[in-house]
């Protein structure tokens, strides 16, 4: 039983504009996945579906098994957490500690409770300084990760991330994917993402899914999907900027092994100029 599966979902907006056509998903436990595609391949309309914001208008979404229904919505949306690209939309109280405080307190827990899951999910994501900060006073890092908070207070199995570094600078970027990899290395949580920047997903996910225009293009392992740069670039992607140079080097007769994330292609030159790693 998958954390999240979709059979032949389909989406269709007011006016006949197809979103999704005939998408097949599927969320393992502890699993880290990316769904990458370029503006408009419908990432977005994806993701709501997958915690019942938007509504399937044929196909189906099932959590765990089970299709959402109006019945179970609310243990959905405790189970699937979803966390907006921008978080603007999804901030609103007057602190930090408040908003983050917001979902466990509709789950109708004690006060000890919320008050025990506030504080374990700002030191979860390092904001615990900023609990008495006005939120739209902080930078957009900082906000992601009040964001991130709030969802995660509510204690999900699946964290859903759309667009996570949107907006993020360089370090900020840097702080966020190690928080990714520990959300499934400490806390054993599957993450979904997506993202249009191809170079993030060697460094925090395992699986690939490729979306163009609605539809699910493409999907597979790191190596597999990013040995078809062809396939990619027609697509508007392309391949990670350290596996093509992995790529290159072979091509040019250098006897290196491939490799995807930073440590892999560091350890794959010591080896290959015969230095000590």
């Amino acid at each position: 039983m998958h954390l999240i599966e979709t059979r032949d979902l389909c989406y269709t907006y007011a006016g006949n504009v197809t979103a999704l056509d005939c998408i097949n998903f599927i969320a393992p436990r502890n699993a880290r996945i990316a769904v990458i595609g370029s503006n408009g391949a419908g990432k977005s309309t994806l993701f709501k579906h997958f915690n019942g914001i938007f509504k399937a208008t044929s196909g189906s979404v099932l959590i765990r098994g089970e299709p959402i229904t109006k019945e179970n919505i609310r243990e959905v949306r405790k189970y699937v957490g979803l966390v907006f690209q921008y978080p603007d939309d999804q901030i609103f109280s007057p602190t930090v500690e408040q908003d983050v405080a917001f979902g466990p307190t509709n789950l109708g827990l004690d006060d000890e409770t919320v008050h025990h899951r506030v504080h374990e999910a700002l030191k979860i994501v390092g904001i615990e300084h900023l609990a008495l900060r006005v939120p739209h006073h902080l930078s957009g890092g900082e906000k992601k990760r009040v964001a991130i908070a709030g969802v995660i207070a509510m204690e999900p199995q699946v964290l859903v991330l759309d667009e996570p570094t949107a907006g993020l600078d360089p370090q900020g970027v840097a702080d966020l994917n190690a928080f990714i990899n520990s959300l499934s290395t400490r806390y054993g949580m599957t993450v979904v993402f997506s993202t249009h920047d191809v170079a993030l997903v060697p460094e925090i996910a395992d699986y690939i899914y490729v979306m163009h225009k609605g539809r699910i293009v493409a999907e597979g392992t790191i190596e597999q999907v990013f040995m078809q740069p062809e396939m990619l670039k027609s697509y508007r992607l392309d391949v990670p900027v350290l596996p093509r140079l992995i790529r290159s080097l072979k091509d040019n007769g250098i006897d290196v092994t491939m490799a995807y994330t930073f440590d892999e292609v560091r350890k794959s030159l010591l080896k290959a100029f015969g230095k000590d790693l």
